[in-house]
């Protein structure tokens, strides 16, 4: 995916050109729905509860951590669940792959690891979702599918949709005259919409990242979150929106040189800082991929969603709804 344009994000003269291309994709986005509401293209229903995390804004809103608290939460009640992702940037010959945290990101997706490494439950990657459902249905409580939102071939039983605070809805516009893959108006069928990065007025129930650990990408060494406050770095990001990581490294005093990449970049050794002498560090979804790359001064910045209170209690309650009979 290529970087985000600022223009997305409110009402200009290149967003208003493209309403007449961004009302044909709306159109064929609702007809497409209806189609699966009314029947005529079919739905999967899987053996097992299936909750849907996604996003109507295209990339970048922060459902993965989301994601994986979801699964820590159920599990620390003695639940099963389970996790099936798209695999998106992998380049495996047969899907579904089951991912592990020592799975090579290049072939099941950078994503997929990271669930694998924080979710610490199982986890299939592959674009058949119904498939991978099914393959998990035997052995889990509930499904989490990770996006997938607007994938209606797999019957989910509910939805949370996430927003990442600092963009919101942007202009609020359909692609590619803004950044949405549905109208707002498709948020009336979702079970919860939560915010990443705290509340908006529309929408109150919000979570934020909260860093945990500096990881060493060689030794696994940690280290506290303050650790390198006030020193100088290289940083890196290729996820949906590298912005929120950099204002991160700033919210922690670091003084950082920034190079963004698209997201799920498959990176190279020379997209990476060389003998600068300082630190070089990233995301945990970047580090799954460039481990093999880097010096032994190479971090990334473990972090975890921690909701607040009210989302706490909405998304539990979801949670107990989901799997009442188990």
């Amino acid at each position: 995916m290529a970087l985000f344009p600022r223009w997305w994000l409110d009402d200009n003269a290149r967003s208003r050109v493209l309403l007449p291309v961004s009302g044909l994709f709306r159109g064929v986005t609702a007809l497409r729905r209806s189609l699966y509401r009314q029947g005529l293209l079919r739905s999967h229903e899987i053996s097992a509860p299936v909750l849907v995390v996604g996003n109507v804004f295209i990339g970048g809103t922060g459902k993965t951590p989301l994601v994986a608290w979801l699964a820590q939460r159920l599990s620390a009640r003695g639940l099963r669940p389970g996790i099936v992702t798209r695999g998106y940037g992998g380049r495996a010959d047969q899907w579904p792959q089951r991912v592990t945290a020592e799975s090579d990101a290049r072939l099941v997706g950078d994503e997929a690891v990271l669930l694998a490494r924080r979710a610490q439950c199982p986890v299939l990657a592959g674009p058949d979702r119904v498939g991978s459902a099914r393959l998990l249905a035997g052995e889990c409580d509930l499904i989490i599918s990770d996006d997938g939102l607007q994938h209606y071939r797999l019957r989910r039983d509910a939805e949370i949709v996430v927003f990442d605070a600092a963009r919101g809805a942007g202009n609020g516009r359909c692609l590619p005259a803004g950044p949405l893959r549905e109208p707002l108006s498709r948020l009336a069928g979702a079970d919860l919409v939560v915010v990443n990065g705290g509340p908006l007025p529309r929408w109150p129930l919000s979570f934020r990242l909260r860093p945990l650990a500096w990881v060493n990408l060689r030794s696994g060494e940690r280290r506290a979150p303050d650790a390198f406050t006030g020193l100088a770095a290289d940083a890196v990001a290729g996820i949906g929106n590298p912005a929120r990581f950099f204002e991160q490294l700033r919210g922690l005093g670091i003084q950082a040189d920034c190079r963004s990449f698209p997201d799920h970049h498959a990176y190279e050794a020379e997209d990476l800082p060389v003998d600068t002498g300082r630190r070089l560090l990233m995301t945990e979804k970047d580090a799954v991929k460039c481990a093999g790359l880097v010096g032994e001064q190479s971090w990334y910045l473990e972090v975890g969603a921690a909701p607040d209170a009210a989302a706490e209690r909405a998304l539990d309650e979801l949670l107990r709804r989901l799997t009442a009979d188990e």
